[in-house]
């Protein structure tokens, strides 16, 4: 069995401020994050191997910033029956899914933009994008990664982050879902939480009886053909994606590209 391990940062028990999760100013809150980060992927690659996964690989989709981007777990304290991905570009590796992966785990999400109860809740960019929607249906990271891996008709299987982030996965990807909520938002920046002693075990049982069932979830395909739009925060924060091959600005905030299929329209104006 075949399992590709997605993370991120934000929806990591203990993590809760931009410090944790920003390494630019490379401050202690940050490696520490780091610590907590990399722990959490142990536990959902313990729990994959405890199902009978024979090849696991991890990619971090975290992007902290400079020389750190999709490049914050700690290598020398991953779990070592595991491979890992460091990208360049976020969601631009596809060859393991391109191989046949038969499902996927995401750990340590985040809800999206705008969600009232989201820890640390944004989208690609929390200053940059307002709104994110694939055939008119708003969208966050976990929409973006799933997907993905949906393009090459690997299942997400599994969401660890807040219950927010727990919530919105269910609501995209089926009640069938099995979800691991280690916090509860309060606030943008305050949460309820079980300490990561209790989080990682959480994870470990809900990696393992994710994957006794492969069917439990189907891949997800936003629709064919597809629209994807994106709404921005100000006026100059599009102009970054306005020249790109595909795109069409519909107004002073707003892109839209479209395609025949998620990946082509994806690809068009986020590469």
């Amino acid at each position: 069995m075949k399992v590709f391990i997605v993370s991120d940062m934000e929806g990591v028990a203990g993590i809760v401020k931009w410090q944790q999760t920003d390494g630019k100013e490379e401050k202690r809150a940050y490696h520490e994050g780091r610590e907590l980060y990399t722990e959490e992927i142990n536990a959902a690659v313990r729990g994959a191997k405890a199902a009978g996964a024979t090849e696991i690989v991890v990619m971090d989709c975290h992007g902290a910033g400079e020389e750190w981007t999709f490049n914050s777990l700690i290598p020398d304290k991953l779990d070592p029956d595991c491979e890992f991905v460091v990208q360049n570009d976020w969601t631009e590796y596809t060859e393991f899914l391109e191989q046949g992966v038969d499902a996927a785990l995401f750990v340590g999400m985040h809800a999206k933009a705008g969600t009232p109860d989201g820890v640390m809740s944004h989208t690609v960019s929390g200053q940059a994008w307002r709104n994110l929607e694939f055939n008119g249906l708003s969208v966050g990271e976990t929409g973006i990664n799933a997907a993905l891996c949906g393009h090459w008709d690997c299942p997400v299987l599994l969401v660890t982050g807040d219950v927010a982030v727990c919530r919105e996965a269910k609501a995209l990807l089926g009640s069938d879902l099995t979800t691991v909520a280690v916090k509860k938002g309060l606030g943008r920046f305050s949460a309820r939480q079980f300490p990561p002693l209790r989080a990682r075990p959480m994870i470990e049982d809900g990696a393992q009886k994710a994957l006794q069932d492969l069917r439990a979830v189907p891949p997800y395909d936003p629709g064919r053909p597809c629209e994807i739009k994106i709404e921005f925060t100000t006026v100059d924060r599009l102009v970054e994606y306005r020249n790109r091959r595909g795109t069409e600005q519909v107004d002073d905030l707003t892109l839209v590209s479209r395609a025949g299929d998620w990946w082509t329209a994806w690809s068009q104006f986020y590469f």
